[in-house]
């Protein structure tokens, strides 16, 4: 069929498809099929995606898809992404498939990485289609009139491909136009508003799936000769972040090499490496940069959008920190804006002057989700920042030692600056806990010079407040094995580490350990800082306690009443430590049977902490210590035989705290536990395991192995076997004893205990307990 410049109809039948593929102007016109540019070679080992069918349906009726890269569905329709997913290659996959099933007659492919770039493309389809003057500066125009909609018998079934487009201004006025007959469909990292509208839509290219990452690397070895464990390839997919790029050029690697898949990871792994150093040396499927390089190019063009010169600032602070979710306002705190005004970048070298804002900083996140180089979610009820790990690897290798250290105490500093708000919310610790933990594993040391930061206290006490003992005494064991090598075993911040390490030791129920622990290191504080110093007094308390909790409430009133002394000489009768050397004071007085004591010592802790507290300001120890003088002033009445009183206090705080917080809420929790224990003892039996079985059933998220669990049966077995279910009883706490001796082993004390109530029931109901190891 022949189709002229002065004629651009075409008529009803056609000619048998022939892949034509002319590259130079022909000056007879072109007969169809036709296609125009040169569609990229499909990737070996290509996996076929749901995104594939989606596109098939999205474009069937024609129109213009705008495919991004994304692997979740964001607010306002919009699909985040980045580079590296392979949109290219889905947009080749269709567009090949399209050319050989027979339902196009004119192909287009556009690289339309500038406007420059799709100006001569479309120059290009007017002097191969239309016999257009190669010289005509109107031919870009020419083509794109020529797409438009014309009314005939029949009409040209057309595709243009505008493939990586950079910048959506680089298209205003040249999109191909809307047509029953034409399509159009673009690749790009950018998700702009400009890129929806005139019909235009965004389609959803993800990550690869595990089973699609674990098929394209098997498949890929395999053709090699390689069989490698499914195991190792599904751990390669996850270190890789399952990133079609990354996958490709490991296994390109692998095959090169010659190396195993675990050594691969190894490699991976080596933190002295650099993610170049484990490319293959030739990139397969022709591709032009490696993984380390792809997202170099929209990080430049980030930094030049408004605010301009944040977005590299904002991205290398955000590298620091957790891929999987990071609070905005961590990225918003006082700490991050110093970060960013130091580090922010002008196009004439020079630093601006004013201090970033925090509506600066959330804009230069927008531009960084603008540019497909993170996942930011600003309208959801806690905003968060998600970064594939490896665009993290590759920016924090870009910096230099001393940047890199800038970036890690700055981001410490800003996970310390909003660590109060994770109070209160036991998912939103977690995610203060998986950040510090990213943080602390990427600093590479630079968290203990000039000293040790105090994320690496922190992270580890929080660790122990969420009942996550066996990862927190880990942590502090590093802490103190590091210390001793960099900073000296008389340095006082390794004492404060061995202090902290013996001090959850105690927590966790390790007392042999801990008393063994807090008795060497008093000795060594006295030696180096001193018989009056906080640390030396600090060491004594918590010995004293350990001294306690072994039995020995004796000795542990007579050394908490002479640390009081020396607190209250050192530090004064109203400090807070003083206060908290009172508070434990009166407990093991309590204990001994001076309710009166202690309760009156409790009270007095508790009218000074009210009036040194300012309640619109409480810090979270402050409120800490109040709860806990609350609390301890119920469980005296309830310890001297007024369990009904004790039900009242505990009622009236359950009450009070609970509509501040939230009756689910851990601290509530707390509150509500005691307070089913002394409606037990008050003779509510049937109200206490009423009490228990609920929190079980509300305390689901903490997970079967939490303390807070293991307390809650204890406590509802122990009811059940009181009210007469000895049957009931015993099947809880035999559960519980095996799951007990299994992971805390038959010494710990909460296993004890058990085992003694347990022993208990089984004798009351006449049959015999099989006690195991002891």
């Amino acid at each position: 069929m022949v189709v002229t410049a002065a004629d651009h109809s075409v008529a009803a039948g056609r000619i048998d498809q022939v892949n034509q593929h002319l590259h130079a102007a022909p000056r007879v016109p072109a007969t169809w099929p036709y296609q125009v540019g040169v569609i990229p070679s499909q990737a070996e080992w290509f996996q076929d995606r749901v995104e594939t069918s989606r596109l098939v349906q999205l474009l069937a009726s024609g129109g213009t898809a705008v495919v991004e890269s994304a692997d979740q569905v964001l607010a306002g329709g919009v699909l985040a992404g980045m580079g590296g997913v392979g949109k290219t290659q889905l947009a080749a996959h269709y567009a090949r498939t399209a050319w050989q099933a027979g339902t196009l007659d004119l192909l287009v492919w556009i690289t339309a990485s500038s406007r420059s770039a799709v100006v001569a493309g479309y120059a290009q389809a007017a002097v191969e289609i239309l016999g257009a003057n190669s010289g005509d500066p109107e031919a870009a125009r020419t083509f794109l009139a020529w797409l438009e909609p014309k009314p005939q018998p029949s009409s040209c079934r057309w595709l243009v491909v505008l493939d990586d487009v950079a910048d959506p201004v680089d298209l205003r006025g040249w999109w191909p136009p809307a047509s029953p007959h034409g399509r159009t469909l673009a690749t790009t990292r950018r998700k702009d508003a400009a890129l929806i509208g005139a019909g235009r839509r965004l389609i959803e290219i993800g990550l690869f799936t595990e089973t699609q990452a674990l098929a394209y690397l098997t498949s890929a070895l395999a053709d090699h000769g390689r069989i490698e464990p499914e195991e190792q390839l599904s751990a390669l997919a996850r270190d890789l972040g399952q990133l079609p790029l990354a996958l490709s050029q490991a296994a390109a690697y692998l095959i090169d090499a010659g190396i195993s898949c675990q050594e691969y990871r190894g490699l991976l792994a080596d933190r002295t490496r650099f993610l170049a150093d484990v490319a293959p040396d030739v990139l397969p499927d022709d591709q032009t940069h490696t993984v380390a390089a792809t997202w170099s190019l929209s990080l430049d063009r980030a930094d030049t959008l408004r605010p301009a010169g944040l977005a590299r600032p904002t991205l290398q602070l955000a590298s620091a920190m957790d891929p999987n979710g990071i609070p905005e306002h961590v990225l918003t705190s006082q700490p991050a804006l110093t970060y960013l005004t130091a580090h922010r970048a002008c196009s004439d070298g020079d630093q601006v002057e004013n201090c970033v804002s925090g509506d600066e900083a959330r804009a230069a996140l927008r531009v960084l989700h603008r540019l497909s180089l993170i996942e930011h979610s600003p309208d959801a009820t806690h905003p968060r920042v998600r970064v594939h790990q490896l665009i993290q690897r590759a920016t924090r290798e870009s910096l230099s030692p001393i940047d890199h250290a800038d970036v890690i105490r700055s981001a410490a500093d800003s996970l310390l600056a909003t660590v109060n708000e994770y109070r209160d919310d036991r998912v939103n610790r977690g995610e203060f806990l998986s950040n510090a933990q990213a943080v602390i594993q990427n600093a590479q040391g630079d968290l203990w010079a000039p000293e040790p930061h105090p994320l690496l206290l922190r992270f580890g006490a929080s660790l122990g407040v969420d009942c996550q003992y066996d990862v927190a005494l880990n942590h502090f064991r590093q802490l103190v094995e590091v210390a001793n090598r960099r900073l000296g075993v008389d340095s006082r911040h390794t004492l404060a580490m061995r202090y902290n390490l013996s001090y959850w030791q105690f927590r966790a129920g390790d007392l042999n350990s801990a008393a063994t622990a807090l008795e060497d290191l008093l000795g060594d504080a006295q030696r180096i800082v001193g018989s009056t110093d906080h640390l030396t007094l600090a060491t004594r308390r918590i010995l004293a306690n350990v001294k306690g909790e072994a039995g020995e409430v004796a000795t542990a009133i007579a050394e908490l009443a002479a640390v009081l002394e020396d607190a209250m000489t050192a530090r004064g009768a109203t400090d807070p430590f003083t206060l908290n050397v009172r508070h434990n004071l009166s407990h093991w007085q309590g204990l001994a049977g001076d309710s009166m004591l202690a309760t009156d010592a409790i009270r007095e802790v508790l009218s000074i902490r009210h009036q040194k507290i300012d309640t619109e300001r409480m810090t979270e120890e402050e409120f800490d210590a109040i709860m806990s003088g609350l609390t301890s002033l119920a469980e005296q009445h309830g310890r001297a035989g007024d369990a009904a009183r004790a039900v009242d206090q505990y009622t009236e705080l359950v009450e009070g705290l609970g509509h501040y917080l939230g009756f689910n809420h851990e601290a509530v929790r707390s509150l509500r536990t005691s307070l089913a224990w002394w409606k037990g003892c008050s003779g509510d039996v049937s109200g206490a395991i009423a009490d228990y079985a609920a929190l079980l059933e509300e305390a689901s998220d903490l997970g079967s192995h939490h303390p807070n669990i293991r307390a809650l049966l204890h406590n509802l077995g122990y009811w059940k076997g009181k009210s007469g279910d000895l049957a009931g009883a015993i099947a809880i706490l035999s559960d519980l004893l095996e799951r007990g001796l299994r992971e805390l082993g038959p010494n710990h004390p909460d296993v004890r205990l058990t085992r003694r109530l347990l022993t208990q029931f089984h004798w009351a109901a006449g049959t015999v307990l099989e006690l195991g190891p002891r």
